[in-house]
């Protein structure tokens, strides 16, 4: 009955989007999704129904090369011509506001303090949008990316849009080549990261706790949140949330970050909600794994191994070469664990 219920509740949306109704499109277009199925009264479609509401998020259902993925170590191939990814900080700290924005923790910079990241798989320089946490209501549930099937607590992605060809993170996010999104995982432990403990501690976090609060942090050192590593694996993908463009390049840091399980026990005590309305907790705001399909999976983590090629990069790269090696001899080389 649940699922016959969803239904006339989609055909119903499928013809108010259809209308003239210009207003509750642009509604759609901005916040009218959700990452897990609650009761708040009216549908609100969780990721399975994404690109089924709104004809703009198509790719969220059709796409061939969405976000995230589950990262089978076996898959991946080692390419040489990976240099290591630069970040330039123009040698000063910055500010941002960060915000609840009832799906996520949100860090903006801003936008006089200038953070770009080059090199790597990336043929421009891109510069900082966002820096965004993802985070579970279980340890083992916070990710959106997941290592041979394995999830973390969380994730910590900070979102890049090409500024050498496009003018705003808009106009990047449905362009070629348009934005970069380098994914840390997040793992618990007795110390903090301290970036990450900057926006997590007691006094910060506590100014956030329901949707649209935001807090202005001073004098952070966006080096202090990379882990000290030059690895990573990459892979072209989507943005993980409506409307799914795929346009994204993904750089995972073969490293993790840490905070303590206080502070990840104050994430999951933010809302979702306004505080008039009822508490649902923001945790467990991942999208599922997407299939891989016909994509690579490049790292720079040297297997010392030579085989085939990796069919996405012939044309661009045909000296590119490379083999996966067994799960165990992979695994050996992360430091995920």
């Amino acid at each position: 009955m649940r699922f016959i219920w969803d239904l006339c509740l989609i055909l119903q949306i499928y013809i108010i989007c259809s209308s003239s109704a210009q207003p509750i499109i642009s509604k759609l277009d901005e916040s009218w999704w959700a990452y897990k199925d609650v009761v708040q009264g009216s549908f609100v479609p969780v990721p399975s129904f994404w690109g089924l509401v709104n004809s703009a998020w198509n790719l969220c259902a059709i796409g061939k090369r969405q976000s995230p993925i589950d990262i089978e170590t076996t898959h991946m191939i080692f390419d040489p011509h990976l240099t290591p990814l630069r970040l330039n900080t123009g040698g000063r700290k910055m500010y941002g506001t960060m915000y609840n924005t009832g799906k996520h923790v949100s860090l903006r910079p801003d936008k006089t303090h200038l953070v770009n990241i080059s090199g790597g798989p990336l043929g421009y320089s891109y510069r900082l949008e966002e820096v965004r946490l993802h985070f579970g209501s279980e340890d083992a549930l916070g990710s959106e990316h997941l290592l041979n099937g394995q999830g973390f607590p969380g994730e910590v992605q900070l979102i890049h849009y090409n500024q050498d060809l496009y003018a705003n993170y808009s106009e990047a996010a449905k362009s070629p080549h348009g934005i970069a999104v380098v994914s840390i995982f997040i793992k618990l432990s007795e110390n903090s990261n301290a970036f990450l403990n900057r926006m997590l501690n007691r006094d910060t976090i506590t100014r956030i706790n329901y949707k649209h609060d935001a807090f202005l942090l001073m004098g952070l050192n966006i080096a202090d949140l990379y882990p000290d590593t030059i690895r990573y694996i990459t892979y072209e993908g989507s943005i993980t949330i409506p409307p799914c463009y795929e346009t994204s390049t993904w750089i995972l840091i073969n490293k993790p970050v840490y905070v303590t399980q206080m502070q990840m026990h104050s994430l999951r005590l933010l809302s979702q909600n306004e505080p008039y309305k009822i508490f649902l907790s923001m945790s467990d705001n991942t999208r599922p794994a997407q299939p891989l399909l016909q994509r690579c999976i490049r790292t720079n983590i040297n297997f010392n191994k030579q085989g085939r090629d990796c069919p996405n990069n012939r044309a661009l790269r045909p000296q590119y070469r490379g083999e996966p090696t067994t799960a165990v001899k992979r695994r050996a080389q992360f430091r995920w664990k």
